[in-house]
């Protein structure tokens, strides 16, 4: 991959267009898409990328890499999920990230994905970063989608947890939801409300500038603020976990996966990624170490770059672009 021109990772970037798609259910979904991008190039289209964001996460923090894709000829597309971002919330008030279960992302990506699909030229990418990652990796083994290839930034195949059995962890989570308000926080914010917690940003990157993205736009853009997840959403991740990790679930996937992962990521489990991406057929693994924190498309320059070339190189193998395929 060329080195890409510097870009605003504080601005929209001006061929992108931001709106709202609606799901089934009149829930307004925030999405950002950069149409023709290699038509802008006078080149055919390369494809399309469809990203998703981590938990309490938002677009406008991966802007740099999706301005990258665009620019690399891809028509690119990202959206929050529903609940967090710019679109809406679904607990007792405007920071804590809650979901009934996981299975209601899996019907909007679902959806989403379908007019997405049938709107974009292929090959069609579905890409996701930690919670992001799970959630599609997921849809992918229950048939929900069929992109041509898929791209996980640090996925949140499993979460950093306590070496127990993952059925004794959802049980304690299951106590937590029955013992007190589900929707309530599972763990503590920071100390001004609002304010990102002390330490943090080690747990992030090591790029002090571009972590200074992420409250530039809080900042700008109010709505984007998130704190902790609440304790259903604990619940629920330890048994969508489960489902990944059952036998078979994902030795019948076919579709071509990159895994970046970090040994040494504080919040989701390597581990897990390291046996996801063994057990898939065609599952591809590019580890990273202590140089690199859990997110790495926003990490100092020579690690980001080698996270971009790798998907770069991916991609080129397992889903060149339409006019060069057999």
């Amino acid at each position: 991959m060329n080195k890409p021109l510097p870009i605003d990772r504080r601005a929209i970037p001006p061929a992108a267009q931001e709106s709202h798609w609606r799901a089934r259910d009149g829930h307004a979904i925030r999405r950002i898409d950069w149409p023709g991008a290699a038509a802008q190039q006078g080149e055919p289209a390369r494809g399309s990328i469809l990203f998703f964001p981590g938990r309490g996460d938002f677009y406008e923090k991966y802007l740099e890499t999706l301005e990258q894709w665009h620019c690399a000829g891809w028509q690119v597309t990202a959206a929050d999920w529903r609940g967090q971002a710019g679109s809406g919330r679904l607990g007792k008030d405007a920071v804590t990230g809650h979901i009934e279960d996981f299975a209601i992302w899996i019907d909007d990506l679902a959806e989403f994905w379908a007019d997405w699909a049938a709107s974009t030229p292929g090959p069609h990418i579905l890409a996701g970063h930690s919670m992001g990652g799970h959630l599609v990796l997921r849809a992918l083994v229950e048939r929900r989608v069929a992109p041509d290839a898929m791209v996980l930034s640090a996925p949140m195949v499993g979460v950093k947890s306590p070496a127990l059995p993952l059925g004794v962890l959802q049980a304690v989570a299951k106590a937590m939801c029955a013992i007190g308000d589900p929707m309530r926080p599972a763990w503590k914010w920071s100390e001004k409300p609002g304010e990102l917690p002390a330490g943090r940003a080690a747990l992030l990157t090591h790029d002090a500038d571009r972590y200074e993205d992420e409250s530039v736009w809080r900042e700008a853009r109010p709505e984007l603020v998130m704190g902790p997840a609440s304790w259903r959403w604990v619940e629920r991740a330890y048994a969508s976990w489960r489902g990944l990790e059952a036998p078979g679930a994902l030795e019948q996937v076919q579709t071509p996966v990159l895994f970046l992962s970090i040994s040494v990521d504080a919040l989701v489990s390597h581990p897990a990624n390291l046996r996801a991406a063994a057990r898939l057929p065609r599952g591809e693994m590019v580890a990273f170490g202590p140089e690199a924190a859990h997110e790495i498309l926003r990490e100092v320059d020579a690690v980001r770059a080698r996270a971009m070339q790798a998907i770069s190189d991916f991609l080129d193998r397992v889903a060149p672009p339409a006019n060069r395929q057999a």
